[in-house]
């Protein structure tokens, strides 16, 4: 556990004189230290925030009610739209909730794939994060130097599911597409020559830059024990002493023992934690996670299992493959019947919850079966969601600039506010 030489204090403003002018200002819906659709009335007196109002729900997703409509693979065309900055993350958790309702046993190189791209999903909302910490305090070179290798994270998830934006990438038991020959060398390569250059040359510009470090210190606080009874998971509980995170507490793909059914154990990574819970120890906890992301990458690019990435086709759980659909009458009657015929694949009756460690937290799919080939209802646990409804308490006593600093440190996506 980190620490720094400094003891933040919970922000409180109380005016001088009973009788002082208060007035509200509207922060968004659309405005640029907002990044998306978020509005907060604020009640301020001169520049303090006496009380913060949030509104959410600009988007009208409506994907929880679209995944009763939705077959279990249709359904994850939404999921992308939800965090929309690593929409593979999203897939990756949506798909493990099915697998477990349906009692499917993914393949060990299916396990592997999955777990170094939901790594790369972190890293890929990390680097939003802290160059968006340095964007929304002014500092634009910042902002430019994580952007830059994260351009090339677009470009290798394209190659492998043949989408930069809304991937789409997995599928009941298994993924759209195996990766193509020599994928796993240009991540590689990506790590050692942009993402490592590209965090060093952003550290040095932020870490201790005197203007960065006065508007990130103490700012935002939120404890160990509130961030517990406000329920925050990921690196905002992190920052704050919360020793939690799924991929330790409750291991999935390649974090569970034996991940390859070799008798491998599982993956060993450390989870950064510091005590602080200010903006700056949220920005620092990030820079961390993706160092050890990087490191989760490097080492299952060189032992990624032979074999398929999708579990055997039968009547329930995959389609055939596609040399099969094309050769064969037998797979052109299955396809026809799952696809055209819209019977879907049929989990047992049941219900069942799970849930992945993404870049913001926790999160998690509950699901209902009624036997049909579509959910007979999807409720989800959004990080952002959960993380967004202690921000009124971050802010007060702080000033209309610091308010902008503290939402950019929380990484608020809006499509997980949607209900």
């Amino acid at each position: 556990m980190a620490t720094l030489p400094y003891t933040p204090q919970p922000a409180t403003y109380e005016p001088e004189e009973p009788g002082s002018d208060r007035w509200c200002l509207n922060l968004g819906p659309q405005h640029p230290a907002t990044h998306t659709t978020l509005r907060h009335v604020l009640e301020l007196d001169g520049e303090r925030v006496l009380a913060c109002t949030v509104h959410i729900g600009y988007l009208h997703s409506g994907f929880e009610k679209l995944g009763e409509h939705l077959n279990y693979n249709q359904f994850v065309t939404v999921t992308d739209r939800m965090n929309y900055v690593s929409p593979t993350a999203n897939n990756i958790a949506w798909h493990h909730a099915c697998e477990a309702l349906f009692g499917i046993e993914i393949t060990p190189r299916c396990k592997a794939i999955r777990t170094l791209v939901a790594e790369m999903a972190r890293i890929q909302d990390h680097l939003v994060c802290v160059g968006c910490s340095g964007l929304d305090l002014g500092g634009y070179t910042a902002f430019m130097y994580p952007f830059n290798a994260r351009e090339t994270i677009y470009d290798l998830i394209e190659e492998i599911c043949g989408h930069r934006f809304t991937t789409s990438f997995t599928r009941l038991g298994g993924l759209k597409e195996d990766i193509t020959p020599g994928w796993t060398g240009k991540v590689k390569t990506w790590c050692t020559d942009e993402l490592v250059p590209a965090i060093n040359d952003m550290e040095k510009l932020l870490t201790r830059n005197r203007i960065f470090l006065e508007r990130t210190k103490g700012l935002g606080h939120i404890s160990h024990d509130d961030a517990i009874n406000w329920g925050l998971t990921g690196p905002l509980a992190r920052a704050s002493g919360v020793r939690m995170d799924l991929r330790k507490d409750a291991p999935y793909l390649c974090f569970a023992d034996n991940w390859d059914g070799r008798g491998s154990s599982r993956i060993d990574f450390k989870v950064p934690v510091m005590t602080t819970g200010d903006c700056l120890a949220r920005y620092l906890v990030r820079l961390e996670e993706i160092r050890q992301s990087k490191a989760i990458i490097e080492l299952l690019a060189d032992n990624i299992p032979e074999g398929s990435v999708n579990v055997e086709p039968d009547e329930k759980t995959m389609l055939p493959d596609k040399d099969e659909l094309y050769s064969s009458i037998e797979g052109l009657i299955h396809h026809f019947e799952k696809i055209m015929t819209n019977r879907g694949f049929a989990p047992p009756v049941g219900e069942v919850y799970a849930a992945n460690e993404t870049a913001n937290g926790e999160l998690g799919f509950y699901v209902v079966s009624d036997g049909g080939n579509a959910p007979y209802r999807v409720r989800t646990r959004p990080p952002s969601l959960i993380n967004y409804q202690c921000f009124p308490k971050l802010v007060v006593g702080h000033s209309i600039s610091d308010v902008v600093a503290v939402l950019s440190g929380m990484n608020i996506i809006a499509g997980e506010l949607d209900r």
